[in-house]
């Protein structure tokens, strides 16, 4: 009779602790992305005064943006294959120090090249996180979070976009160009956190029990998953980058002419809307499948995108904006998850950031591409970010139609190859 209030308790205690395991790891996930995100978009509101730092263009320095996109594809399989091997969580740990430290090298950049060059490096510990962080995520967490820790995982992204935003709106006129790089390394106190209070993830444990197989054999034998996925994740970045990079600046501040003030307030507010959006988004996933929340988003940001980019008023183009990234962000809600469970688990840490950083590196070009769009129709902004939001969101919903779906695929099971 007195061991079964003990056998209960045995029971509650080990609830609440893989409650705990899973709930630190989401958290840690979610600020690995966030703050990466955040020194991102650092230089997102800080491009002309770089420019004008170094004389050159502002459609120069939109290199360094490309430069940071198209290498994160190799860090996105250095750090992949390095958590495939060692574990997530020490590959995480590792990222998140060395994307900091350049972050912080960017602001001491005494020359255009020596820019460029610390840029080209940021990318590449950039393009580690996202897939070490969310493989650590999905094959930690219950089955049945999948859809809404996507869809919180993705929403890292805007949320250091709008706390890039707040740096920029509250600080930059006290701390520079420079100092707004500097703050960028305040990220690296995460890994004490990830150190003392993150597990390793349990899928990775039984996965790594079992025969060695060649990442070589695995993409062999998953050929067209993998073109698939690179295809897919190449309309995603220009779904995202297309309707945000030179929004802010080109955009509202050089065609609109809004205020730094109204600007800024633009852009919290529909960083706030993609939060909202990839939460939301994500959620529904689970309910009705992950290519059929995509479409639906989707479907919203093509009914809102003429106001987006054609608005005439302040309050017009805010409130486009908020629906028009609650959409972009709510299709990208669902690809984490969606990523990780058509990835084969043999290399879950390497695939999903490696399709989602190839699909990257191919849509690098869209800074410069819509500024030349823009430069070739007389300085018109709307028609370029018209032109590229509208094609992929297309693009993306004749994808999602005839593609594959592996919703609650199990994340320990190993890939039949």
């Amino acid at each position: 009779m007195t061991e079964m209030p003990e056998l209960g308790e045995s029971m509650s205690a080990s609830v609440s602790e893989d409650f705990k395991r899973a709930r630190n790891v989401v958290l840690a996930a979610y600020l690995g992305w966030t703050l990466d995100a955040f020194d991102f978009f650092i230089l997102i509101f800080t491009f002309d005064d770089v420019a004008k730092t170094f004389g050159v263009s502002v459609t120069s320095i939109t290199l360094a943006i490309t430069l940071t996109l198209a290498t994160r594809a190799v860090g996105a399989f250095i750090f992949g294959r390095l958590a495939d091997i060692y574990g997530r969580k020490p590959v995480l740990m590792l990222v998140i120090f060395l994307y900091s430290l350049f972050e912080a090298a960017s602001g001491f950049a005494w020359s255009f090249a020596s820019f460029l060059v610390i840029r080209t490096l940021f990318g590449v510990a950039m393009g580690g996180e996202w897939g070490v962080g969310s493989s650590l995520a999905m094959e930690t967490i219950p089955e049945r979070w999948r859809g809404w820790v996507s869809g919180l995982l993705q929403a890292g992204y805007p949320s250091g976009y709008f706390l890039a935003t707040l740096l920029f709106g509250f600080g930059y006129h006290y701390l520079g160009w420079r100092g707004m790089f500097f703050v960028g390394a305040a990220p690296a106190v995460l890994i004490f956190f990830i150190n003392s209070q993150i597990e390793e993830s349990p899928a990775f444990q039984k996965i790594k029990t079992g025969p060695k197989i060649s990442i070589w054999e695995v993409l062999r034998k998953n050929a067209k998953l993998a073109v698939y996925g690179v295809v897919m994740m190449t309309a995603f970045n220009f779904f995202s980058h297309g309707t945000q990079d030179i929004y802010p600046k080109l955009f509202l501040a050089k065609q609109m002419h809004f205020s730094h003030a109204t600007l800024t307030n633009i852009v919290l507010l529909y960083n706030v809307g993609a939060i909202l959006g990839g939460i939301a988004f994500g959620w529904l996933s689970q309910r009705i499948g992950r290519r059929y929340a995509i479409i639906a988003a989707c479907v919203l940001s093509l009914l809102v995108l003429y106001f987006w980019a054609y608005g005439s008023t302040a309050v017009e183009i805010g409130l486009a904006a908020f629906l028009m990234q609650f959409a972009v962000q709510g299709a990208w809600g669902v690809v984490p998850v969606h990523l990780n469970e058509l990835s084969p688990s043999e290399i879950r840490g390497t695939f999903p950031g490696v399709i989602y950083q190839l699909g990257n590196f191919i849509a690098s070009v869209n800074a410069p591409m819509q500024a030349s769009i823009a430069a070739q129709h007389g300085g018109d902004y709307s028609f370029a970010l018209a032109l590229v939001a509208g094609s992929v969101a297309v693009i993306l919903i004749v994808l999602m139609l005839f593609g594959p779906e592996a919703r609650n695929v199990s994340m320990a099971a190993r890939t039949a190859v």
